[in-house]
């Protein structure tokens, strides 16, 4: 039986908008993504698909249902245990890179395993490898304003994995990309992710990617079909 990595059980999620008040995002909602599987997350824009990874990274919480990373209950941790298994267990990888202007392309990778307390010669050797399995080795000395598109998310790609995550969590990767370099930026993400054995939870709008992944979930109303 296949390890389960991430599981969500009967997860809800309520916000407070004004007028006309309440509005249910998720309702009751149940996902389990196994080990070395790579699920996509297809939804209309405003679905909530926002919403369900940032509870599944831990970035935020359901008002009920329980959410378990690597078989371990997370649901009612203090922040700091959750601080804690976020930076442990998880990666994340946004639309728009978010890498720090000031710091190279290799010190984008290397800071957030410091933080994790690594050594920074394995830090270095660690960025230097991912960097050069996305194909931009050759630009680790680069800041991020000196670098295409395609290989900023590359080197964001690179940076959530930094600390060797059980979970990487997605929200619309090449969403900011033109066509050619989104399949050619997710052709690398996929190729990182298979030699890494990781699980991964991937919002996308792009139907042709998504099915390209091991499975296809759509989240309408709350609920995911």
């Amino acid at each position: 039986m296949s390890e389960t990595v991430l599981e969500l059980k009967g997860v809800a999620k309520t916000y407070l908008r004004g007028l006309p008040g309440e509005v249910r995002v998720l309702s009751d909602l149940d996902l389990t993504v196994a080990r070395g599987e790579v699920v996509a997350l297809v939804a209309p824009s405003g679905a909530g698909k926002s919403t369900l990874l940032h509870i599944a990274g831990l970035l935020d919480t359901a008002d009920t249902g329980t959410v378990a990373i690597g078989g371990k209950v997370m649901t009612g941790l203090s922040d700091r245990a959750r601080t804690a298994a976020r930076r442990q267990d998880v990666g994340f990888i946004y639309q728009f890179h978010h890498l720090l202007p000031e710091f190279s392309a290799e010190e984008n990778i290397v800071l957030p395993q410091l933080a994790n307390g690594v050594a920074r010669a394995a830090a270095d050797a660690r960025a230097r490898d991912l960097l050069a399995r996305v194909g931009v080795g050759h630009r680790a000395d680069h800041r991020p304003a000196e670098l295409s598109g395609g290989e900023q998310q590359r080197v964001a790609f690179c940076r959530a994995l930094a600390n060797r995550p059980k979970l990487l969590l997605a929200d619309e990767p090449t969403g900011n990309l033109d066509p050619g370099t989104a399949e050619q930026v997710f052709d690398a993400l996929m190729e990182l992710v298979r030699e890494t054995g990781l699980s991964a939870l991937i919002a996308t709008h792009n139907m042709e990617l998504a099915e390209r992944m091991d499975r296809v979930v759509r989240l309408e109303a709350g609920h995911l079909a």
